[in-house]
């Protein structure tokens, strides 16, 4: 035999080769398709092509599927952030352009329901609208000065509306923040003119009291004056009157002529009129 005739007996595949590697391929291809690694933070939505979305929610591990029939979602059930602006009014009718951002999270057990009602596109479906409403029924219970004063109270009000919402859809606010809080260009220049004249009025009022308490002081001052005179003259004495003339009396004898004794003014000599 030639080495061509070899060669062709060897190319010729036997019906029982072909079977058996065929059945390897799709037995390769069915193991591929019957497993899923549900990874950290997620979880897994099984839809099978016969009957939608199953009614469970599958944790983070190794999960047997139907292969070709049935399919592994992921869902991300770690926190997740959203930032939305939301344009509002005042209890006053002022006009309030705000930007909310929102750390929210799926409710693990729940992700099945979320992706089923939501699909995965639940920011703009549910998150946004949801934030625009609770930040309008928070804003028209304040005044826009309020808003500005009592931003904690107006941030916990719009996050404790914003969870009730939520959760209608199994969705957890974990934290939410006004990143920004603004007002129209005339409203801000009232606030301005306002604290100005504020200011001004504050300044003045210092001035009054500075004045009313110099006043206050120099007729207390003038009254203790008055005070000392009098009691001072009240004590003058003659007998005090000697003891001063003698204190200031520098023992000499004034002279005079003639035979008399000289006389010393004891007034004149003690300082007292």
């Amino acid at each position: 035999m030639s080495t061509y005739d070899m060669n062709k007996q060897n190319m010729q595949l036997s019906p029982k080769s072909v079977v058996a590697g065929a059945m390897g391929v799709v037995f390769f291809l069915l193991v591929m398709n019957s497993f899923s690694v549900v990874g950290a933070g997620e979880r897994g939505v099984v839809f099978s092509q016969i009957s939608g979305i199953k009614d469970i929610t599958l944790g983070e591990g190794l999960h047997f599927k139907i292969p070709f029939v049935e399919e592994i979602i992921m869902m991300d059930v770690r926190v997740q952030k959203s930032q939305t602006d939301s344009p509002s009014a005042s209890k006053d009718l002022q006009n309030i352009s705000s930007v909310i951002a929102v750390n929210f999270h799926v409710d693990p057990d729940r992700a099945h329901k979320v992706y089923q009602e939501i699909g995965t596109n639940f920011k703009e479906r549910v998150i946004d609208p949801a934030v625009q409403e609770s930040v309008k029924a928070v804003t028209a219970g304040f005044t826009a000065e309020e808003l500005i004063a009592r931003r904690a109270e107006v941030k916990d009000k719009t996050q404790a509306s914003l969870t009730a919402r939520l959760a209608k859809f199994n969705i957890f606010v974990d934290e939410l923040s006004i990143v920004d809080f603004s007002f129209s260009s005339e409203f801000n220049k009232a606030i301005e003119a306002k604290q100005t004249a504020e200011q001004r009025a504050l300044e003045a009022k210092r001035d009054l009291d500075r004045i009313r308490i110099e006043a206050e002081q120099r007729v207390t001052q003038a009254r203790a004056e008055s005070e000392a005179q009098r009691l001072q003259r009240e004590t003058i004495s003659p007998i005090l009157l000697q003891l001063r003339a003698i204190e200031k009396w520098n023992g000499v004898m004034p002279q005079v002529t003639g035979g008399t004794m000289p006389f010393l003014d004891v007034k004149t000599l003690s300082g007292v009129k």
